[in-house]
């Protein structure tokens, strides 16, 4: 099956979509208009830019430099991540950075050396897209799971304080913001998962079939890839937290505050 070229005389005409959404931002008077202008432009600019450098990626195909890239989107979404968790950035950057790359190592790796069974898992046409598919949904994830723990805990402190002089170490007392902070990283994806193929078609899935892929083929990988971001998830949140503890509670499991933005 041959794909159909989209041209950039066409793609221009796409963005013609914006305009009726435009006018009910604008008529109801929203005040999102200017973010919606500012954000196509910075999602276009973006786009091209990945675009672009991706296919010099591509050819060129070198292991250190495919790193390299997955490291960066790495940083950016950790950035991201920190901030719209509304804790503090510099203190914390390198424990979520520490986190963030601990998990999608291990599923990145596992999954393109030993279900992909790749024989060069740096392969910049697998890992490039993989990574940025588990990036994008560990960003959100670690955004509510990271919020959810520490501002919970700020809120509840008097029962954590009450589950220490009750005897328990700081791990069994912070146990019930685990559960809390994971189970709402957690039900998104699943609720997800339950409904996918019947309610939705997901992008990697139609993308792959209308570049010609089979519907099979393309379902094997849509498979893979939301056990991958699942998995991911939930390590990536897990581990953010472990690691950003002994920052945020003292040698007397005092929680400091000031790590919030609050």
């Amino acid at each position: 099956m041959h794909i159909i070229d989209i041209s950039w005389l066409r793609l221009s005409i796409g963005f013609l979509a914006l305009i009726i959404p435009a006018w009910i931002l604008i008529y109801y008077r929203t005040k999102l208009f200017s973010k919606l202008l500012i954000s196509t432009i910075r999602m276009t600019l973006q786009l091209l830019f990945v675009g672009y450098y991706l296919e010099y990626l591509f050819k060129l195909d070198n292991a250190w430099l495919n790193l390299g890239w997955m490291a960066i989107m790495i940083i950016v979404s950790d950035i991201a991540t920190i901030d719209r968790s509304e804790m503090k950035l510099k203190p914390l950057f390198v424990p979520v950075f520490l986190a963030t790359l601990f998990g999608i190592v291990i599923i990145d790796f596992f999954f393109l050396g030993f279900v992909i069974h790749l024989r060069d898992v740096t392969t910049a046409q697998y890992l490039i897209p993989i990574t940025g598919m588990i990036l994008g949904n560990c960003l959100r994830s670690n955004v509510i799971g990271i919020h959810a723990f520490y501002y919970s805990l700020n809120r509840n402190r008097s029962m954590y304080h009450y589950y220490l002089a009750s005897g328990a170490t700081r791990s069994e007392a912070l146990f019930p913001f685990y559960t809390d902070a994971l189970k709402q990283v957690a039900n998104p994806t699943l609720a997800t998962m339950a409904t996918i193929g019947l309610v939705s078609l997901p992008g990697m899935m139609t993308g792959q079939i209308l570049s010609g892929s089979s519907p099979l083929t393309a379902i094997r990988y849509q498979i893979m890839i939301m056990i991958a971001i699942f998995s991911g998830t939930i390590l990536t949140v897990f581990f953010a937290i472990k690691f950003m503890n002994p920052k945020v509670f003292d040698k007397a499991d005092r929680f400091r505050d000031e790590y919030l933005k609050e």
